[in-house]
Formats: C-alpha cells, structure tokens, sequence
C-alpha cells in the first residue's frame, strides 16, 4: 500500500478490532441488514503518522465497505528540496481536497502567490498581475507559462478579485480548479527548487572532479 500521508510505498500492518454490531432488524418493509463494524490502525513506518480505516462487514454476505477514516484526503508527493512554507501549504490543499476543494484552492493559490514573490522575485502585489508579470519575463519554460494563464482562466480570477487580492480567501471554485492548481505548483516545484537542486549537485561532482585532477573547480 501507499501511505496516505507521506506517499511512500510501505506494508500494511494493521491492528484491527471490532467496535460495534447491528443486528439484523426490520423496518417496516424492509430489513437491515447485520453488520459488523471495525475499525483499523496502524502507523506509517516512514513518517510514523496513524492511518485508521473503518470498516462495515455485512454479516453472511461477504460485502465488505472499507473507507480510511484518517486521514480522510491523499497527499501527492513532494520532493525534499521544496522548503516549508511552500511545502507545508501544499500538503495541506491536498489532504482537504476531498472535503473541500474550496478551501484547498485557497492554500493553493496563497502559496502559489509566494512562489512568484519569493522565488520568481515577482514586484507586483496581486496574483494576477505576478502571473502576467512571470509570464512576459520570459524566464519560464513555456508550458509553465501556460499552466499559469490557464489558472487565471480556469479560476477566472480577473472577475473573482478576491482570489487575486485575498488569496487565501475561501470563495466558491470553478470544477477542475482546485486541481489544476495543484497541477501547476508541482510544475513551479520541479522548475524553482528541484532542477537548481539537481544542478547544483551536478556541478559540486563535477568540482570535486576537477580538483582532483589539479584543476581550478568552476566558479
């Protein structure tokens, strides 16, 4: 299985008991059926974090309902070199997802707000502007810029305002925006913290080359 929370591969080992059983009972026309409800804990060996499911066993049929109770959203992965606090905003907009897609598009478009102030060096107050700011710089590969017009669009911030001056405000959300949103971060990601982290390392291996063959490393 995939823990919910970290999104590591890992073995299940949960602890299961039941906690409570309905009979079989009649009301009016109809009969409910018996069923035997359980719950399941265990925690993740990676990040240690619990992960219950509850389960309800219909009594003589063999259909069993399983749902994770916690945590009741799914995380995506994140890869080390995204720092807090665009880390921890963006875990949380994917565990609230499925209970409210209004109030993950919120921490989405808050911390997308301060990936192009803090890494895009964005001047510009509003999210619209630092989207169309980012996007005529011409620093960004190209399907980024169009990940982001696209949540302009999407989004449709330029007559939601709030969303562009209050970005953590929780407003109503357009289907598929909250997702895209999310889609489009992962892509600052991989472009802001990820490729330099990877570059950076490439370059100190190949420093540590150079050195040992008596050349001068590369600034």
């Amino acid at each position: 299985m995939v823990c919910p929370h970290c999104n590591t591969g890992i073995h299940e080992s949960f602890v299961s008991n039941a906690f409570q059983n309905e009979p079989e009972t009649r009301r009016g026309d109809k009969i409910a059926p018996n069923i035997l409800w359980q719950w399941h804990y265990m925690r993740c060996p990676e990040c240690s974090t619990a992960i219950i499911d509850i389960s309800g066993n219909v009594v003589g049929t063999g259909l069993v309902k399983r749902v994770c109770a916690f945590p009741t959203g799914r995380t995506r992965p994140v890869s080390p070199e995204v720092t807090d606090p665009f880390r921890r905003d963006f875990i949380e907009a994917c565990l609230v997802m499925q209970d409210s897609p209004k109030a993950s598009a919120a921490l989405a478009r808050r911390c997308l707000q301060a990936v192009l102030r803090d890494k895009a060096g964005t001047k510009t107050k509003d999210l619209y502007d630092q989207i169309e700011e980012v996007i005529q710089c011409g620093k960004i590969p190209s399907h980024i810029a169009e990940g982001l017009h696209a949540v302009r669009n999407i989004g449709n911030i330029a007559a939601h305002t709030v969303k562009s001056t209050t970005t953590g405000a929780i407003v109503d959300v357009e289907p598929g925006e909250a997702e895209w949103n999310l889609d489009v971060l992962e892509s600052l990601f991989d472009f802001y913290f990820v490729q330099p982290a990877l570059a950076q390392k490439r370059k100190d291996e190949l420093n540590q080359k150079l050195v040992a063959a008596g050349k001068p490393p590369l600034p």
